[in-house]
C-alpha cells in the first residue's frame, strides 16, 4: 500500500469556514459559543452524544476494491461495501460539511515513533469532536504542522445521515473506511469514540504489512526499563491498571511493536470513568482538567462537579485527555521490548482464576480466544454484561485475519522470552448478579508480583477444568481468592458454570483451523 498521501482532495466551499488546528482555549470558546457542550468546574468540556452512547459495529464497513480485496478478512466484523456506495456517501458528507458555516480540522499523527507514524487529518462538523481529536491524536509542533501531508483523512459529520436503500448501509449511521482512497467517513452518530477507533483500524491494516505488530493494549515501563503490555477489551482495566504511580505510562489503549520496541499509537487517553474516584485512580482523576472532554458524564447542576456514579445517560461514560496530563509518563511514548504480557478479562461467569501463568501455547490460545464480557454501554444494545470472544482482544478493529496478529505475537514472545499471564478482573464468589467484582487492590497486588518476577518460579496448582496454572501464593492476596472454586458457596454451581464456559471456549476455537495442534490442545482440559 502506498501511503505517501491521500488520493482524494477534499474541496470545501471556502477555506474561511475551515478552522485548522485551533488552540485548546480558542476551541473551547467555539464549543461554548455554539452551545455544543458545557464546562465542568475544572474546565473540562462535558458533551453528550444523544441516543448512541457507544460504538456501532454493525454500521462499520470497509470498501472492497483492488487494494483491500485480497488482504482484508471479510465477514461480520469487516463488512464489505462497494466503491459506488462509498463515492455516494463521500459526496454526501462533503456537501454536508460545505453547507456548514464553520467546520474544524485537526492535523496530527498516529504513532509516537517518527519512523512509523501516520500523518492524519480529522475534519469535524462539531467543535467538541475536534477538541476530542486533539486530545487523542499526537499534536504536531509548528515545523511538523507546516510540513504535514495527510496520509489518511477522517471526515466526521454526525448530522449527515445515510439512506440505507440508496447508500448501501445498514442504517442511517455509517463508519466507512477506504484503504484505496485513504479516507474514513463517519455519519449519523455523535459518539466520538468512532473517530479514535477508525484510525486504530487503519493502523491495524498498515502496520502489520510493514512487519509491525499493532496491538489493542496499554503499556508501561518500570524503573529498570522493563516493559509490560496489558491486553483487554473495554472495561477490563487496561487504562486503570497501566496507570501505576511506580511505573511510567507509555499509553493506555493502542500500541505498535516494531523491531525497535513498543510505541504508543495515540497522544492521549480515553478512559472509562464510571465510579471514578481520586482514591482508587488518582492519575486518571487528576488528569481531567481544562480542555479535557467528558463524554456523557453527568454534572451537578449547581457545583458543575462531575458525578461519576451517575450512569443515567450510559454506563459507558468517558474522559478524553492528553497523555501529558499524567505526570508519570514516557516522553516520547516509546520504549523497549516487553518483558511481561498480561491478558485482562472481565469474566462474567466468575469462574476463571484471578491470575494464572500461561505457557507459550496457552498464551496463543487465549490471545486468539480473547475472552471477556461486553460491559453495559460499550456497544448499542448491551444493557448488562455478556460473555464474548474477541480475537486478539480487539476483533472489532482488526481488518486482517486474527492469525496474522497471533503469529506475530508468538514470534515476539519467543524472541524476547516474555512471561505471559491471564488476569481476571471480573467476578468472584459467583457469576454476575450473585458474586462481586474482584477487588482492585487484589488485582494490583497480583500484577505487581507478576511484573516484579515474583510469580515466575512460584509453586502453582493446576485448575481441573481450564488447565490453568494458578500461583499458590501471591503477596497481599488471600490464598482462598486465588482458586475461584473456593470462593463459591455452592461448589456444584461453580462446576456447572465453569464447564459451561469451558465448552464455550472449545466451540469458539473451532474456527481457528490454522492453529497448530499444540495450540488447539492448550485450552480448557474439560472437553464436555
Amino acid at each position: 500500500m502506498d501511503t505517501t498521501k491521500s488520493t482524494v482532495t477534499h474541496k470545501f466551499a471556502s477555506n474561511e469556514n475551515v478552522h485548522e488546528n485551533l488552540s485548546v482555549p480558542v476551541l473551547v470558546e467555539k464549543i461554548l459559543s455554539r452551545d455544543e457542550a458545557v464546562l465542568s468546574r475544572k474546565g473540562a468540556v462535558r458533551a453528550t452524544t444523544g441516543k448512541y452512547t457507544g460504538r456501532s459495529p454493525k454500521d462499520r464497513f470497509i470498501v472492497r476494491d483492488e487494494v483491500s480485496d485480497e488482504v482484508v478478512d471479510w465477514g461480520a466484523v469487516n463488512q464489505p461495501i462497494s466503491e459506488e456506495s462509498f463515492d455516494k456517501l463521500y459526496t454526501k458528507v462533503v456537501n454536508h460539511l460545505n453547507d456548514k458555516e464553520e467546520i474544524f480540522s485537526f492535523k496530527g499523527f498516529a504513532g509516537a515513533d517518527t519512523k512509523y507514524r501516520l500523518p492524519v487529518e480529522v475534519v469535524n462538523e462539531y467543535a467538541w469532536h475536534n477538541l476530542f481529536s486533539q486530545q487523542l491524536f499526537i499534536t504536531p509542533n509548528e515545523e511538523e504542522l507546516n510540513e504535514h501531508e495527510s496520509e489518511f483523512t477522517v471526515l466526521s459529520a454526525p448530522t449527515c445521515f445515510a439512506d440505507p436503500e440508496v447508500d448501501g448501509t445498514a442504517s442511517e449511521t455509517f463508519i466507512v473506511i477506504s484503504f484505496k482512497k485513504r479516507v474514513v467517513l463517519i455519519g449519523g452518530t455523535e459518539y466520538a469514540g468512532e473517530i479514535k477507533k477508525s484510525i486504530f483500524s487503519v493502523m491495524n491494516y498498515i502496520l502489520p504489512l510493514r512487519n509491525i505488530l499493532s496491538m489493542h493494549c496499554s503499556a508501561n515501563v518500570g524503573k529498570e526499563g522493563d516493559v509490560a503490555l496489558f491486553f483487554g477489551l473495554s472495561g477490563t482495566g487496561k487504562t486503570t491498571l497501566s496507570a501505576d504511580p511506580y511505573r511510567k505510562l507509555i499509553g493506555d489503549d493502542e500500541h505498535g511493536w516494531s523491531p525497535n520496541g513498543v510505541f504508543n499509537i495515540e497522544g492521549g487517553c480515553y478512559a472509562k470513568c464510571v465510579d471514578l474516584t481520586e482514591e482508587n485512580e488518582p492519575q486518571i482523576f487528576n488528569a481531567i482538567r481544562f480542555g479535557s472532554v467528558l463524554e456523557n458524564v453527568v454534572l451537578d447542576d449547581d457545583s458543575r462537579e462531575p458525578n461519576y456514579e451517575d450512569i443515567s445517560l450510559t454506563e459507558n461514560t468517558r474522559a478524553a485527555y492528553q497523555l501529558e496530563n499524567i505526570d508519570n509518563i514516557v516522553k516520547p511514548s516509546v520504549a523497549g521490548h516487553p518483558n511481561t504480557i498480561i491478558f485482562l478479562t472481565a469474566d462474567a461467569f466468575g469462574t476463571l482464576p484471578p491470575i494464572s501463568k500461561l505457557t507459550k501455547e496457552q498464551a496463543m490460545y487465549h490471545f486468539l480466544s480473547g475472552y471477556t464480557s461486553k460491559l453495559a454501554g460499550t456497544e448499542r444494545g448491551i444493557t448488562e454484561p455478556e460473555p464474548t470472544f474477541s480475537a486478539c482482544f480487539g476483533s472489532p478493529f482488526l481488518p486482517l485475519s486474527p492469525d496474522k496478529y497471533a503469529e506475530m505475537l508468538g514470534e515476539k514472545i519467543d524472541q524476547f522470552n516474555a512471561n505471559v499471564f491471564l488476569v481476571n478482573t471480573g467476578w468472584t464468589g459467583g457469576s454476575y448478579g450473585e458474586g462481586s467484582r474482584m477487588k482492585l487492590a487484589y488485582t494490583r497486588a497480583m500484577i505487581h508480583s507478576a511484573l516484579e518476577g515474583e510469580l515466575n518460579t512460584i509453586e502453582t496448582v493446576q485448575d481441573d477444568i481450564f488447565g490453568l496454572n494458578i500461583p499458590a501464593h501471591v503477596p497481599g492476596v488471600p490464598d482462598e481468592v486465588l482458586v475461584p472454586r473456593n470462593t463459591w458457596a455452592d461448589k456444584s454451581a461453580y462446576d456447572a458454570k465453569a464447564k459451561e464456559l469451558a465448552t464455550a471456549f472449545h466451540e469458539n476455537f473451532e474456527k481457528f483451523t490454522n492453529a497448530s495442534e499444540a495450540i488447539q490442545n492448550a485450552g480448557p482440559t474439560y472437553k464436555g
